[in-house]
């Protein structure tokens, strides 16, 4: 056996004992499969309300009345936006975190361990409003006289204390020794301060001792965190824990204007040749209160005064979040059911399994030998993806996030990462068929096992790569601009299983060849042949085929426009739309009926497109709850809710009593439409670019063209069959693309590697050479097809719930994608190169 044959066998033993080290530590699974913990979040509406007052002095009672419903509804939207990108730098994937009525917002997690849970709180809570205030110009003077007059707050006695790196003494606030609770920083703001003043307190370390020093800062602040841009920890040179911020050009402008007009000298400080002190506040606790000595003309200050690091990387968490605009409470905390169902997850993987084994089956009657070795590979594709997945993670991590990230631990598997574990296998069998069709050329032409298989991987491999890397490339566009949650999880799955698909399609099934070839007295690997040579002319009949494509695009188009013009609800889910909530009181555990039973009974009058879930109090004191969702806002002149409840309590008698009704806001929000469309036009013109490069121009038009039809009539047929658009559908759609693209990028490496032959080029036309290729990778196409469709198939048949709608948006798509990619890319290059045409 060669060296470098045993190095790579060397490697892939170390890859799968890392990888199976990776999966010993446990898959997180997403709030959709396994359920997790959940909080109801309440904002505080009369500190709103005291703020509307202090920045509209003017107005009277009635204005401020008048304008609190839109103060509320704005708090909420920027509340979920901040408590978003805290859960995101705790490390927490695909949260679910959308309002709920007026103002309440819901944050569930995937099955998290308690000291995250705790800390995933505490960021929840924690305000995060940065303010930088001018301390009292007196404020010598003002503490001199609480020294004089032993004026000390409750809980802290003064004592004077000597420093022993600095020498001489000062005096201090210190706690008292007795345990004695202490106010907060809200109750010590009017301990003997002026008017428009606060009294605040900034903690030091000295002699190894907690002490306070008091300041009076004024309420108003010069500038505050809105204008900042980043925020990072690191200590200082002496190794203490500091804040360092960086603001946007109009945050520095401020800056420099405040150390401007309060150094000495200054505009707005001429008699004092000592700069003003400057209070750095966060959520109304002072950390430092510099002087402005020195003229700022950067965008970059620190915060200092920090007690630990640990508090200085959760200070800086929460500001590079940003600021709540006022304060919430937590109200509730629950435990959450998997949103699809425990139902409908076990009979998606009964029909995952039976998927899979179909698939093994057909390779093994095709390809025989060749389909062990295929079958080896999936095998193989599956035990790596775990490694492949933290590669790419890890990598990611190091350009969105700060501190410290999550290690060595999988992503949280939701079901747009089952979307992307899906394409991955569909893509590795596709490497495979694609090696193995190859192979069977070669043989064809008389060459002997070895140079067969030799000849095979070369001609395959560009094609591999071409399709690979252009996947890979849309799924690092949707990871970084596709913003966190969901999508990202998708691309994540996606660009690992590439990795892992390429290495074991490129390099481990080569080495099974060449022990079957050296091993054994094989001289040609049979397969079976379904597909004979085939002289279709497919580009004769693009005529016809566009004819059929744009009548279909129109049909459904416009029966969807139709139905969405008389009730959105029939073609957007909850998670566009939002819709109304009703929560049941569960009295009987036992008499619970499945997610199954309560969708079939709210199907029986009416109410068919809803999200079923069923939540518990964490310390299990008080009896669980089931939540209804549904986009409906009336069946049949009635109120969706009161049908809702009316059916389940007719049902199931005594197991549910009366409970709340909420509106719920769309979890899918403007904000995460907004990134996923931003996500997928920056993967258009990155297929685009990277197409024309490998190939031209022409054919990254015809690759575009492709994948808009094929989304189109996807969308249109799912929705005509009476189904609705929600974020499951997101996955399929985004798979679709990625389909798509490998499918057509196939199709033009064969095209591209036939106008290269000059005997071709002599001999026939551009367009008989383009349709001799589609001829050549028919085989392909529809065996690829085929073994996709096998597993999707089983989905739709068992899936059950929403696995069974992921899984036909799928199979509509894969059977449009296989469509697409033979009469409709190809013909689009004809239509740039009309001259070649004839």
């Amino acid at each position: 056996m060669q060296k470098n044959s045993m190095l790579k066998w060397i490697i892939l033993g170390v890859c799968l004992v890392v990888s199976g080290w990776i999966t010993s530590r446990g898959i997180t699974l997403g709030i959709d499969l396994q359920g997790g913990i959940g909080f109801v979040v309440q904002i505080d509406e009369m500190k709103l309300e005291e703020g509307l007052r202090e920045t509209r002095e003017e107005w009277s009672d009635e204005q401020i009345a008048a304008a609190m419903p839109a103060e509320v509804e704005k708090a909420q939207k920027r509340a979920i936006q901040v408590i978003r990108n805290r859960i995101d730098s705790l490390g927490i994937a695909e949260p679910e975190i959308y309002g709920e009525g007026a103002n309440r917002i819901i944050v569930e997690l995937p099955g998290v361990e308690d000291d995250k849970r705790e800390e995933a709180e505490r960021r929840v809570k924690e305000v995060g409003f940065l303010t930088f205030r001018l301390v009292h110009k007196e404020n010598a003077d003002l503490v001199q006289e609480l020294w004089d007059n032993a004026w000390a707050p409750e809980g802290y006695t003064i004592e004077a204390i000597r420093d022993e790196r600095r020498g001489g003494s000062r005096t201090w606030y210190v706690p008292a020794v007795k345990k004695q609770l202490r106010p907060s920083a809200e109750d010590l703001k009017s301990f003997h301060a002026p008017p428009r003043y606060d009294f605040m307190l900034i903690e030091r370390t000295l002699n190894g001792r907690q002490v306070f020093e008091p300041v009076f800062s004024h309420r108003r602040g010069e500038m505050s965190g809105e204008t900042l841009k980043d925020a990072f920890d690191s200590p200082n040179q002496y190794g203490q824990p500091i804040i360092n911020l960086r603001f946007d050009n109009n945050g520095a402008r401020v800056l420099r204007q405040v150390t401007k007009d309060y150094g000495p000298r200054g505009k707005k400080n001429l008699d004092s040749d000592e700069g003003r002190r400057l209070a750095i506040v966060l959520d109304d606790t002072a950390y430092s209160a510099p002087f402005l000595n020195e003229y700022i003309d950067s965008k970059e200050c620190i915060i200092s005064g920090i007690p630990t690091a640990v508090e200085a990387r959760f200070l800086a968490d929460v500001l590079r979040a940003g600021s709540l605009p006022a304060p919430v409470s937590i109200v509730e905390k629950y435990e959450v059911g998997a949103s699809l169902g425990r139902d409908a997850i076990r009979s998606g993987i009964r029909a995952i399994v039976f998927g899979g084994l179909a698939i093994v089956i057909f390779m093994l009657a095709y390809y025989m030998v060749s389909g062990v070795v295929a079958n080896l590979a999936l095998l193989l594709d599956l035990l790596l993806l775990p490694l492949g997945v933290v590669i790419v993670a890890g990598f990611f991590g190091i350009f969105i996030r700060r501190g410290t990230g999550p290690g060595v631990d999988l992503p949280v598997l939701t079901l747009h990462g089952i979307a992307g574990i899906l394409l991955t296998i569909g893509m590795a069998v596709d490497a495979n068929i694609l090696i193995f069709e190859r192979i069977r050329e070669e043989s064809r032409l008389g060459k002997t096992l070895k140079a067969a298989i030799a000849a095979g991987y070369d001609r395959a491999f560009v094609t591999i790569v071409d399709a690979n890397v252009t996947t890979f490339l849309v799924g690092v566009i949707l990871f970084f601009a596709g913003g966190a949650g969901r999508i990202r999880g998708f691309a994540l799955m996606l660009c690992g299983g590439i990795i892992v698909s390429m290495f074991v399609a490129i390099v481990v099934t080569r080495l099974f060849f060449d022990l079957i070839s050296n091993s054994t007295r094989l001289t040609r690997l049979r397969m079976m042949t379904l597909i004979k040579d085939t002289k279709i002319d497919f580009i004769g009949k693009r005529g016809p085929a566009a004819v059929l494509s744009l009548m279909l695009i129109g049909v459904v188009w416009t029966l969807l426009g139709f139905n969405y013009a008389k009730d959105p609800g029939r073609i957007l889910g909850v998670d566009f739309l939002g819709g109304s909530s009703v929560t049941l009181r569960v009295e009987d555990e036992r008499a619970r009926p499945t997610v199954a039973e309560i969708r079939d009974a709210l199907g029986a009058v009416g109410i068919s497109q809803v999200e079923i879930q069923f939540k518990q109090p964490i310390d299990k004191s008080t009896p669980g709850n089931l939540i209804v969702t549904t986009v409906a806002g009336e069946v049949n002149g009635r109120k969706a809710a009161e049908v809702i409840k009316e059916a389940l309590i007719g049902a199931y008698g005594t197991c549910f009593s009366e409970g709340e009704e909420y509106t719920v806001d769309a979890s899918f929000g403007l904000e995460l439409r907004k990134r996923a469309l931003i996500a997928i036009a920056l993967s258009l013109i990155g297929m685009v670019v990277y197409i024309s490069w490998r190939f031209e121009f022409a054919f990254a038009v015809g690759a575009i063209v492709a994948l808009v039809h094929d989304v189109l009539i996807t969308v249109g047929i799912y929705c005509a069959l009476g189904r609705q658009m929600n974020v499951a559908i997101v996955a399929a759609l985004l798979t679709i693309v990625e389909y798509s693209v490998n499918d057509t990028i196939v199709v033009f490496d064969r095209i591209r590697e036939d106008l290269k032959n000059s005997d071709y080029r002599r001999r026939m036309s551009y367009k008989d050479i383009c349709n001799m290729s589609i001829n050549e990778t028919l085989s392909r196409t529809l065996l690829t097809s085929a073994t996709t469709l096998l597993a999707i198939v089983m989905l739709v048949l068992f899936g059950g719930g929403s696995i069974a709608d992921f899984a036909l948006a799928l199979c509509i798509g894969v059977l449009v994608g296989t469509y697409s990619s033979i009469f409709v890319a190809t013909p689009t290059i004809l239509l740039w190169h009309r001259d070649k045409a004839a």
